[in-house]
C-alpha cells in the first residue's frame, strides 16, 4: 500500500493521534498507582517491544521484529503502559476473567490496549532448558499472594495458534513472595522443543490486582535440577567464568538476556562456594559506551567506569552451592566483563 492510499489529512490525524496517545501514556506512568511491573526473563511480550524498540516503528522493526512492529502500529499506549497489563477485582477467578485466545491481553484488558499480544506469528524468544529460573521485575515492590508460571504442551504452535487454558501446563509457583524488585520462579517444563509460550499469571498482595504476561521461550533441552528451596540453581555453560579468589565465598556469572540497537538486557547469577554466605557484592568494569539504566535483584552504582552491585535485603543469604540473580537494563553494546564478586 502506498501513500497515495490515503489522503494527506488522515496522515496528519494518525500522526497527532500517536503524538496524543504518547503524551497520554506518559502521564499515567507518572502516577504512582500506574508503576507496577512486567516479567523480566523471559521477557514478556509486550516489555520486550519496549525494551528492544524504545523509539517506536521503523523499518528496522518492519525487518527485524514485525510482531513488534506490528503491536507498536496498533497501540504504541501498550508499551508505555508495559506495566499496566492488568486487571482488577478477578478474585481469583483467572479462567473467567481472561478467555481462551486472551490471555495474551489479560482478557482485552485496558479496552483492548493489548491486543495485538495475541496475535500468533513470529515473535521473538529466547534459549531456555527445560528447567529454568524466570524472573519477574516488580518495579513497585508489591510482593505477591502467588505467581503461578504456565507453559504451553507440546504441540502447540505460537505462531498459528493463540493460547487457551486448555493449552497450558503448571510449571511453576512460589507463594506468599515479600515486596522487592525482583522475584525468582523455579520452572520445569519437561519434554518441549522448540518455541512455547511461557504464561505467568501474577497475583499481586497489595489489592486485588492479577497481571498476566506472555513470555516467547525456544526450548533447548536440559538444564540443571532446581533445589527444594525456591533459591534459583547454578545454570549450566554461563557466558563468562567465575572470576577473583576463589576463597572469596562466592562466585558469578554473567550472561545477555536481549539485545536491541542501543541497548541490552543482562543477569548476573551469583553463587555461594564452599560455605553459606549473608552478604555478596559483585564488581565489574565497564566498556567505553556502556551504562547501567536500572537493574533489579541488587543494588547498583557507578563509580567512573567501574560496577558494584550489592545484594538486596532478600538475596544476600546463600547457602553453600546455592545461587541467586540480579538483572540490569544496560545502554549500548554489552560487552563480556570480568566479574569479581566479594563477601564483605
Amino acid at each position: 500500500m502506498t501513500h497515495q492510499a490515503f489522503p494527506r489529512r488522515a496522515w496528519i490525524r494518525r500522526i497527532l493521534l500517536a503524538v496524543a496517545a504518547g503524551l497520554l501514556a506518559s502521564t499515567v506512568l507518572a502516577a504512582p498507582a500506574s508503576a507496577h511491573g512486567a516479567v523480566s526473563d523471559p521477557i514478556a511480550r509486550h516489555y520486550g517491544c519496549y525494551q528492544r524498540w524504545p523509539n517506536g516503528p521503523s523499518a528496522q522493526t518492519a525487518t527485524e521484529d514485525p510482531m513488534c512492529h506490528q503491536a507498536w502500529q496498533a497501540n504504541p499506549g501498550a508499551m508505555w503502559n508495559w506495566n499496566g497489563l492488568l486487571r482488577d477485582g478477578v478474585g481469583g477467578d483467572h479462567q473467567s476473567a481472561v478467555p481462551d485466545g486472551q490471555l495474551c491481553s489479560g482478557g482485552m484488558t485496558a479496552n483492548g490496549r493489548y491486543a495485538a499480544f495475541d496475535e500468533p506469528g513470529q515473535w521473538k524468544t529466547v534459549d531456555r532448558p527445560n528447567r529454568f529460573t524466570l524472573n519477574l521485575y516488580d518495579q513497585s515492590s508489591h510482593g505477591a499472594d502467588y505467581i503461578h508460571v504456565y507453559v504451553t504442551k507440546q504441540g502447540f504452535d505460537p505462531t498459528t495458534q493463540r493460547p487457551r487454558w486448555s493449552d497450558l501446563e503448571l510449571a511453576g509457583q512460589v507463594t506468599n513472595v515479600p515486596t522487592g524488585t525482583t522475584t525468582p520462579v523455579e520452572v520445569n517444563a519437561p519434554g518441549r522443543t522448540g518455541h512455547h509460550i511461557v504464561y505467568t499469571v501474577w497475583q499481586a498482595s497489595h489489592l486485588d490486582q492479577s497481571y498476566y504476561f506472555c513470555s516467547d521461550v525456544n526450548f533447548t533441552g536440559g538444564g540443571p535440577t532446581p533445589t527444594p528451596t525456591a533459591t534459583p540453581t547454578t545454570q549450566p555453560t554461563p557466558t563468562t567464568s567465575p572470576t577473583g579468589n576463589p576463597n572469596a565465598g562466592c562466585s558469578a556469572t554473567y550472561r545477555v538476556i536481549s539485545q536491541w540497537s542501543g541497548g541490552f538486557q543482562a543477569e548476573v547469577r551469583v553463587t555461594a562456594t564452599s560455605t553459606a554466605i549473608t552478604t555478596w557484592t559483585v564488581s565489574w568494569a565497564l566498556t567505553s559506551g556502556e551504562r547501567v539504566n536500572s537493574a533489579w535483584g541488587a543494588t547498583v552504582t557507578t563509580t567512573g567506569t567501574t560496577v558494584s552491585a550489592r545484594n538486596a535485603a532478600y538475596n544476600g543469604s546463600l547457602g553453600a552451592g546455592t545461587s541467586t540473580t540480579f538483572g540490569f537494563i544496560g545502554s549500548g553494546t554489552s560487552s563480556t566483563p570480568a566479574l569479581t564478586c566479594t563477601t564483605p
